[in-house]
C-alpha cells in the first residue's frame, strides 16, 4: 500500500484457479466482447452501439436516441444509481469483483502478462528484493512494453464507442479522438504498471459507499471463526478443519488484506480468497473457512435477502422499467420542429394572402433501411393553403425545409392566431403548435 508516511509496498498476489476464479473468467469474456466487438456490429446499416457526442446521438441494440430522448438518459441513470444501492445492499461488492474495468483489465491482460515474463509470485518477489539487475531490467521493460500495448489497445477499444470505429481502427479519425485515446492509455499504463489496488483503497469511492448501504445481511467474504480458530500449523488443525495457517488465502488476494482479520472496507469480493481456501480443505477432507455470507449468518441470525431496504430499491428499479419501457412502446421514431424563418412576420401577396414562412426541420430515427416519407398538414386555419417540399429521408437523416402558409384575405384572423401542423409517417405523428401572424390589428383582416 501507499500510505502518507510509508514507501510502495508491492503485492505479488499468486494465481488461483476455483470455481469462482472460473465464473469471472466467463463474465470477463462476455464484458470484453461487448466493449471490443460490438461497435463493429451494424444493425441495419447502424452501429449496434455508439454514443455519438458532437451529433448527440446514440445508437443502442437497433435504436436511435437522439438530444429529444433526454427521458431515457434520465431514467438509464437513475437506473444505474439504484442498481448500484440494491445491488450492494444485497450482494455487496459484486460489481467490484466481477465488472469493474479495473478488475477486469488486471485479471484478464496484466496479471498473466506478468506471469508470462516474470514468473510465479516468488520468483517476482525474490528477484524484486534484489534489486536491479540486467534479468530484472530487461523483464520489466518487456513487461512495461506490453503494459502499454494493452493500454493503448483498450484505449482504442473504448474510444470506438465514442468515435466511427473503422474511422479509429484505420486512422481516419480526427485529432480529438486520437488524443482523447493517447490520455486514456496513459492513465491506464500508469494504473497497470504502479498504481493498481491503490485505485480501489485510495481513489474509488464505491468503498466508502458501501458502509453506508451494507448492513449486516448483506452478502460479504467471511471467514468462519468459530470453526478456524485457533489457527495452528499442524496435524491436530488439519485434522479438527481449523485454520493451518497456510496463508494461501492471503498470498492471492489482489488487495493485500488477510480476510481473516474480518470485514475490511478494501475487500473487492472477487472471492479468490474462497477458491484458495477451498482448494486447501477439500483435501483435508473439510468445508471452506472461507465463504460468502453476511454478519448475521456468521452470528446465527436468520437472513433475510428480501428486507424493507432492499424492497423498495427493488420496486423503484420495476417502476424505471416500467416507465421506460411504456415510454420506449410509445415513442415516434422521427423528430420535427418548426420555426419562423428569421426575420419574416408576415407577407401579403399580390392576390391578397398573408402568407407565413416556417423552417420545418425532421429528423428519421428509425434505424430501416428504406427511407421514410413525410405528410404535412395544418389544421386551426380555414382556407389555408400549405406550399412545402416533398420529404424523404434515410435513416439517422435530417433535412430542414421551408413551410410556407397562405391564407385568403376572407378568412377570419386575428393578429397572432395558433394552429397545428402536423407530420404523419406510418410509424406515428408529430404535432406542433405554431402561430400565424397577420395585420389583422393594423389592416383589418390581413391587408
Amino acid at each position: 500500500m501507499l500510505g502518507f508516511s510509508q514507501t510502495r509496498e508491492w503485492v505479488y498476489p499468486q494465481s488461483i484457479s476455483g470455481r469462482f476464479t472460473t465464473i469471472r473468467r466467463w463474465t470477463f469474456l462476455g464484458l470484453h466482447l461487448l466493449l471490443l466487438i460490438t461497435p463493429w456490429i451494424t444493425i441495419n446499416g447502424n452501429p449496434a452501439l455508439r454514443v455519438d457526442l458532437p451529433a448527440r446521438t446514440v445508437f443502442l441494440f437497433g435504436y436511435i436516441f437522439t438530444s429529444s430522448d433526454t427521458i431515457f438518459l434520465l431514467l438509464l441513470l437513475w437506473f444505474a444509481v439504484f442498481s448500484l444501492f440494491f445491488f450492494t445492499a444485497v450482494f455487496g461488492r459484486i460489481w467490484c469483483g466481477y465488472a469493474c474495468p479495473q478488475t477486469v483489465f488486471l485479471e484478464s491482460w496484466i496479471r498473466p502478462v506478468e506471469l508470462w515474463i516474470e514468473g510465479d509470485r516468488l520468483t517476482r518477489k525474490r528477484r524484486d528484493a534484489k534489486g536491479w539487475s540486467f534479468d530484472r531490467a530487461w523483464r520489466k521493460l518487456a513487461k512495461w512494453t506490453v503494459f502499454f500495448a494493452v493500454a493503448l489497445f483498450l484505449s482504442m477499444g473504448g474510444m470506438s464507442i465514442f468515435a466511427g470505429v473503422r474511422e479509429l481502427w484505420t486512422g481516419q479519425a480526427g485529432p480529438v479522438e486520437y488524443s482523447l485515446v493517447a490520455i486514456f492509455a496513459g492513465f491506464w499504463f500508469i494504473d497497470f504498471t504502479w498504481f493498481r489496488e491503490q485505485f480501489c483503497s485510495y481513489v474509488c469511492p464505491y468503498a466508502r459507499f458501501q458502509s453506508v448501504l451494507a448492513d449486516e445481511e448483506t452478502l460479504i467474504i467471511t471467514y468462519n471463526i468459530e470453526r478456524g480458530e485457533p489457527r495452528e500449523a499442524g496435524k491436530q488443525a488439519a485434522r479438527d478443519g481449523r485454520c493451518i495457517e497456510c496463508s494461501k488465502c492471503v498470498v492471492v488476494c489482489p488487495q493485500g488484506i488477510d480476510i481473516r482479520d474480518g470485514f475490511q472496507l478494501e475487500c473487492i469480493q472477487c472471492a479468490r480468497c474462497i477458491d484458495a481456501c477451498t482448494s486447501v480443505m477439500d483435501k483435508l477432507g473439510h468445508p471452506t473457512l472461507v465463504a460468502y455470507g453476511s454478519i448475521a449468518e456468521s452470528e446465527g441470525r436468520e437472513v433475510r435477502r428480501w428486507r424493507p431496504r432492499t424492497m423498495v430499491y427493488a420496486a423503484i428499479l420495476v417502476g424505471i422499467m416500467m416507465s421506460g419501457g411504456v415510454l420506449l412502446a410509445r415513442r415516434i421514431p422521427f423528430e420535427a420542429t418548426v420555426n419562423r424563418a428569421p426575420g419574416s412576420l408576415y407577407t401579403v401577396d399580390a392576390d391578397g394572402y398573408t402568407r407565413n414562412t416556417f423552417l420545418l426541420k425532421i429528423t428519421n430515427k428509425s434505424p430501416d433501411i428504406e427511407p421514410v416519407e413525410y405528410e404535412i398538414s395544418v389544421a386551426g386555419l380555414d382556407d389555408a393553403e400549405v406550399l412545402t417540399d416533398a420529404v424523404e429521408l434515410g435513416s439517422t437523416e435530417t433535412r430542414t425545409i421551408p413551410l410556407i402558409i397562405r391564407v385568403p384575405t376572407s378568412a377570419e384572423l386575428e393578429r397572432t392566431t395558433p394552429f397545428e401542423v402536423k407530420v404523419s409517417a406510418e410509424s406515428g405523428a408529430v404535432v406542433l403548435s405554431p402561430t400565424f401572424k397577420s395585420g389583422a390589428e393594423i389592416g383589418g383582416t390581413g391587408s
